[in-house]
């Protein structure tokens, strides 16, 4: 655990987390997606979480303490990607961008692209900067950037079981992270989008892109952004809930996901590792996506970083 002196531990991280009993709770969902069943019980002990993403000002002092380079940041080894396009292999990172209308929602590359030159500093492009976002969540955040960070600064990566139980912060039977109306009395909760995805953002809540850390309101333990803005890392491999040890009647121990991928065979493509990821994000809505609840996840590729895509930190007890 990080030393604290002043409310920041001696790298100048913040070190505000948010003390977290632990105990059993009803992870999953029956209701939504496939991959949320079976909702089964899980223990979980105490632990402690930054309440709020790591931002793009935390990512500074980091790179600026250690001189760190992203996986953005740099170019791919052709060896692990045979026959890949030349132009694929620059420093670069997934990009939204918006199409100018209805497109086929079958197909995901309507509205991403790779973006060579895109980073944590250049969320947008080449082009872009930072200026004006540095309280947003840093994003362009592949895993093994995640890690590095959280090793940095004394801390470690949630599990998924650990992240949803916070997310929760004892709302079991609750849809959303504060209640069963995604915008209760017309109130929006979470930074998410408003219109028809991914060509229509009427950004009804402010926000066309990232927003502020705590510009939503935090959930029942004081955790702000648990819901939306960006997706987060957590440290599982991912697999299925059906595959988890254990069975939906019994009480499972903090499960850890699954096993890493692997592909040996050279006629095989290659298989890429995935780890869990959770929130939602800025480009979930209610026509594509609805991951904005605390039982969503998504499978996401350890070498892939994404611009809604960040993380945050735990202690164990």
């Amino acid at each position: 655990m990080a030393r604290t002196v002043g409310g920041s531990n001696m790298w100048g991280v913040a070190s505000n987390m948010a003390d977290l009993p632990g105990g059993v709770f009803r992870m999953g969902s029956d209701h939504h997606y496939a991959e949320e069943k079976p909702a089964h019980k899980v223990q979980v002990g105490p632990f402690r979480i930054d309440p709020h993403p790591v931002t793009n000002i935390e990512f500074a002092r980091f790179v600026s303490a250690t001189g760190y380079v992203t996986l953005a940041e740099k170019p791919a080894d052709p060896a692990d990607y045979p026959g890949a396009d030349p132009s694929m292999l620059l420093p670069s990172s997934v990009v939204f961008v918006a199409p100018p209308g209805p497109v086929d929602m079958r197909n995901h590359y309507n509205w991403w692209q790779y973006v060579a030159g895109a980073d944590w500093r250049h969320p947008r492009g080449p082009e872009s900067s930072l200026e004006g976002l540095e309280d947003h969540p840093v994003v362009h955040i592949a895993y093994e950037d995640a890690a590095a960070y959280a090793a940095w600064a004394g801390k470690q990566l949630p599990s998924e079981a650990e992240w949803e139980f916070a997310a929760r912060a004892g709302r079991d039977g609750s849809e959303f992270a504060w209640g069963d109306e995604l915008v209760p009395e017309g109130r929006h909760m979470a930074n998410l989008w408003q219109g028809e995805f991914p060509w229509q953002n009427l950004a009804d809540d402010g926000f066309a892109w990232t927003s502020p850390v705590g510009a939503f309101p935090p959930n029942d333990y004081g955790l702000f952004d648990m819901v939306g803005n960006v997706w987060e890392w957590t440290d599982d491999w991912y697999q299925q809930h059906d595959q988890l040890q254990g069975k939906p009647c019994c009480t499972i121990d903090n499960p850890r996901g699954g096993k890493r991928e692997t592909s040996h065979d050279l006629l095989t493509p290659l298989v890429i590792p995935r780890r869990v990821t959770k929130g939602g994000s800025h480009l979930c809505a209610p026509n594509y996506c609805r991951r904005y609840r605390p039982a969503a996840r998504m499978a996401q590729p350890v070498d892939t970083s994404t611009s809604h895509l960040g993380f945050r930190c735990i202690v164990r007890l």
